[in-house]
């Protein structure tokens, strides 16, 4: 990916080196929603809901001096210059549908963070936070993408931020808000089913990202595309639950499935139009 001349954001928010953030806003329900993000890179929910059993009530945030390493800062540009990628192509987008992109903040944290949603430990993943509209990941994440999911590159690392920007536009459409509501009003079952079509909708939005990046700065080189649709592949939720079960339950799916989640993201690359994502009006995913 040829990002090295792209120009940084500056709504980077950098808590790199602070520790044990105060007592969990939100309480029991961000415990358990935090959860469910875990879930999204295959991580035992039980890891997170232990650890908000251990840190419920206030404690003082403490911060101590942290040094990156130089791949650490090289990381932190990547992610700088992507996030300004996605506010290029969603500012125009938003245009074109005649409204204004409101952008959103990235925060790199290390090991644990507080959200408006609540409190995030590393195993948790990148996660978008809509009561705060803002991002969190740690960048220690890539290493895991990498190693443990087998999905290495780039422009890998750069999908799952653009991913993540997607549910920031569905939030601002109104979106994310719809399908939350209607969270225990339906049987789980079809409540799950709503989800699935949230998260394909971001990875199109995803692949949305990626055509423009490419038309505005040429960013895309061979093989890139591919690690995109590669990493889309590897955390789908047949593959995840196969890995870690050993079978599969589709009606728990809340994510997609590996098919699923690179087709969508290849039908955002492809025709680079947020209305070519409408995944809620698909009759088939």
């Amino acid at each position: 990916m040829r990002w090295e001349s792209g120009r940084k954001s500056s709504n980077i928010e950098d808590r790199r080196g602070s520790r044990m953030p105060g007592g969990f806003k939100g309480g029991g329900i961000a415990i358990l929603l935090l959860a469910l993000v875990g879930m999204y890179f295959g991580i035992d929910p039980s890891v997170i809901l232990n650890l908000g059993g251990q840190l419920q009530g206030d404690r003082p945030s403490t911060s101590m001096e942290y040094t990156p390493t130089e791949e650490e800062k090289q990381l932190a540009d990547f992610v700088a210059v992507v996030l300004a990628d996605t506010e290029e192509t969603w500012h125009q987008q938003f245009q074109q549908l005649g409204g204004s992109y409101a952008e959103p903040t990235l925060v790199l944290f290390s090991a644990a963070v507080q959200s408006a949603c609540g409190f995030a430990q590393a195993a948790t993943g990148p996660f978008y936070c809509p009561a705060d509209q803002k991002v969190y990941i740690d960048l220690s994440f890539y290493q895991e993408l990498k190693d443990k999911m087998n999905a290495p590159g780039d422009f890998a690392q750069a999908y799952v931020i653009a991913h993540e920007i997607g549910h920031h536009v569905q939030n601002l459409l109104g979106i994310l808000g719809k399908v939350q509501a209607a969270r225990g009003q339906l049987p789980e079952t079809e409540y799950n089913k709503l989800l699935v079509r949230l998260e394909l909708q971001a990875d199109c939005l995803a692949g949305v990202w990626a055509n423009h990046a490419d038309r505005a700065r040429q960013v895309v080189e061979p093989g890139d595309i591919d690690e995109a649709l590669n990493a889309a592949s590897q955390i789908g939720d047949d593959r995840l639950q196969q890995q870690s079960r050993g079978y599969v339950t589709p009606d728990s799916f809340t994510h997609g499935t590996s098919e699923q989640r690179t087709r969508w993201f290849k039908q955002g690359y492809v025709r680079g139009d947020f209305n070519s994502c409408d995944t809620f009006a698909a009759k088939q995913l």
